[in-house]
């Protein structure tokens, strides 16, 4: 009985790292890439060319935050998939979320699965995600078109950070 137990926990590690394995080779992908074709996370909205703002927000009710929406041409097509719209969000001028609206194509999953490999499905959302050490993609299918969402958690973390610096100040001012 002892031996079955531990060939079936053998096999179950076998198959779980044989799992693994090919999302950590897809994080990297995605890593590598950093955004959405020359538009690159956590760097300034200064680099992307064709960006035009759209108003101030707070992101999360808390974070001062920019909208950009950009034309440029170079960003109309996903291969033969238009892109409806492009939004950059900034924090401290800097890019920590592309949101590309394009119209519904189904190609546009298989190309991404085939350059990021196989993401992962979560039902209560119903959307799609790739994940990485520093940012993560989220594929969104609506009615009439698809929805990518790259989001930098490097920034995120530094908004937090911010944040706990803001509470210290308050807190050495008593």
């Amino acid at each position: 009985m002892k031996m079955k137990s531990l060939n079936l926990l053998a096999l179950i590690l076998s198959v779980a790292t044989g799992l693994a394995q090919p999302q950590q080779e897809n994080s990297e992908e995605l890593e590598k890439r950093n955004g959405f074709k020359s538009i690159r996370l956590a760097e300034s909205i200064d680099s992307v060319s064709g960006t035009s703002f759209k108003k101030e927000f707070k992101e999360k009710d808390e974070f001062p935050a920019k909208l950009y929406t950009v034309k440029d041409d170079r960003y109309n097509m996903i291969g033969e998939v238009k892109v409806n719209n492009l939004e950059l969000k900034t924090y401290k001028g800097l890019v920590y979320e592309i949101v590309v609206t394009t119209e519904k194509d189904q190609r546009l999953m298989k190309g991404m699965e085939l350059a990021l490999g196989k993401a992962t499905y979560n039902v209560r959302t119903r959307a799609y995600h790739w994940r990485a050490n520093s940012l993560s993609l989220t594929f969104i299918g609506n009615k009439n078109s698809i929805t990518l969402i790259y989001k930098s958690s490097t920034m995120m973390k530094m908004m937090y950070a911010d944040r706990g610096k803001k509470i210290e100040k308050i807190a050495d001012d008593f």
